[in-house]
């Protein structure tokens, strides 16, 4: 009895999942990008693009210098930009405030010492 009750349990778990699958999958990704040129303390971010490259394209026009790079590209959540003395960080997250802290954390940690939020953006 007790086996065919978790076998019920894991077969009613694994249809759900799959179904959830399914309801994300329908959803179209959304793509976006950040764009820097630090010696200029230039910075574009794009956000919520059907395509990679459209993304990356607005992106490098928002930051509006033509040594601007592409310096971090995501898909599906959100992403931001910290800089310190020496060098910058890009970082990815579920939300804002998720990107935001591994940006400065990885920024922090290639800097030793305190890093500047510069941007940041959401696919959603």
């Amino acid at each position: 009895m007790a086996r065919a009750l978790a076998l019920a349990v894991i077969m009613l778990v694994s249809a759900h999942a799959a179904a959830e699958s399914k309801k994300l999958s329908a959803t179209p990704n959304r793509h976006g990008a950040i764009a820097q040129y630090r010696p200029m303390q230039a910075w574009g971010v794009s956000h919520s693009f059907a395509r990679q490259h459209d993304a990356s394209v607005e992106a490098l026009k928002q930051c509006a210098n033509p040594k601007c790079e592409v310096v971090h590209k995501y898909r599906n959540g959100c992403a931001a930009l910290a800089d310190g003395a020496k060098k910058s960080a890009a970082a990815s997250g579920a939300t804002r405030a998720e990107a935001e802290a591994k940006a400065l954390r990885r920024c922090e940690e290639s800097n030793k010492g305190s890093c500047t939020l510069l941007a940041w953006g959401c696919t959603r």
